[in-house]
């Protein structure tokens, strides 16, 4: 997108190259009325001139700005903690904005901070948005880092979820398995949309039946269905089936967990599999597939802060090979 100038501002609002440049200059001699006129265009089209963005540059903030759409979330704070350990050793301040909603919404809390320059960067984690959206947001011209979401114009870090779920469903069909379940969260969620696609894929390309009904979610869709709660309400459905499943998969560990509840309480046990790798998950035997969280928030602050020192460094994607953890969650017994 080229970059506007002072001459697409004075056309939209109306003005002279003049006036806008007094604007901008901050000249007494302008009204407040046009003032405010041109600073709103300028705003919308992403104009800074030369001179402010210099002034911004110097202007430092030492504050990196982390964007989640759920503070709450076990994928986050394992992530958070990679962040945190990275910036111990330089001077900067962090701070965690809360967006929330989705679409269009979602887009506009995460513009109008981004905007204000309230940071000298920002890390967006799972904050998924169109490429479009993630295209706008370059016109501010302010470093971003993204986890676990991918855009070729911008720094990101994320985990071939697709090899994870080909790795997990593999273990279960090479078991000899072929009534293979999949918990999954909210169907409207990007990542598991991601994940029950990677799910029949690797049903069809192993010759297997796809099953609709052996793709099950809870009735809580609080952060997305991604809770302990929605994994005990959606295991409690899978077990109420005829036939039962031989096996299930689930989209994250924290469902995993729930769904461990439920097999408890109904004394039924069948092989599981998580997605993540908590902390927790090795306490309770949960076998899952690990994508490398910390290092993931480690990797993105690196981005972060090379591309604050030079804004007109190529963009890096890194993608993080994950791995199957088997535990006691896969024994029969």
């Amino acid at each position: 997108m080229p970059r506007k100038t002072i001459y697409d501002i004075a056309k939209e609002a109306g003005v002279s190259i003049a006036t806008v440049s007094r604007v901008m200059n901050q000249s007494p001699e302008i009204s407040e009325g046009t003032r405010e006129r041109v600073l709103r265009i300028a705003d919308e089209m992403g104009y800074y001139p030369q001179a402010y963005a210099q002034g911004l540059a110097r202007q430092k903030k030492n504050r990196i700005m982390i964007l989640v759409p759920l503070i709450s979330n076990y994928f986050f704070m394992e992530v958070l903690a990679g962040i945190q350990n990275e910036i111990s050793g330089n001077d900067f301040e962090l701070t965690i904005f809360n967006v929330s909603g989705n679409g269009e919404t979602m887009y506009s809390q995460v513009e109008t901070i981004i905007k204000k320059h309230v940071a000298d960067g920002y890390i967006l984690i799972s904050i998924h948005l169109k490429d479009e959206q993630l295209k706008n947001l370059l016109k501010y011209d302010v470093p971003l880092s993204l986890v676990d979401e991918k855009y070729g114009k911008m720094d990101s870090v994320i985990t071939n979820n697709h090899e994870g779920i080909h790795k997990a469903m593999n273990y279960f069909i090479n078991k000899g398995y072929s009534r293979i379940a999949f918990l999954s969260a909210s169907k409207s969620s990007k990542p598991s949309l991601k994940r029950i696609k990677g799910y029949k894929k690797s049903l069809k390309n192993a010759g297997l039946k796809i099953d609709d009904s052996l793709i099950v979610t809870g009735n809580t869709m609080e952060r997305d269905g991604f809770t302990e709660k929605n994994g005990y309400q959606a295991m409690k459905k899978l077990l109420n089936m005829t036939p039962l499943p031989e096996a299930c998969f689930c989209a994250s560990d924290i469902q995993a967990i729930g769904a461990l509840k439920a097999m408890r309480e109904m004394e039924i046990n069948i092989p599981i599999i998580g997605y993540d790798d908590i902390t927790i998950s090795d306490y309770i035997g949960l076998s899952t597939v690990r994508q490398p969280m910390y290092k993931m928030g480690k990797q993105a602050t690196k981005k972060l802060i090379n591309r604050m020192d030079d804004h007109t460094r190529e963009p890096v994607q890194t993608t993080f090979q994950p791995e199957l953890i088997l535990r006691r969650s896969t024994e029969v017994y």
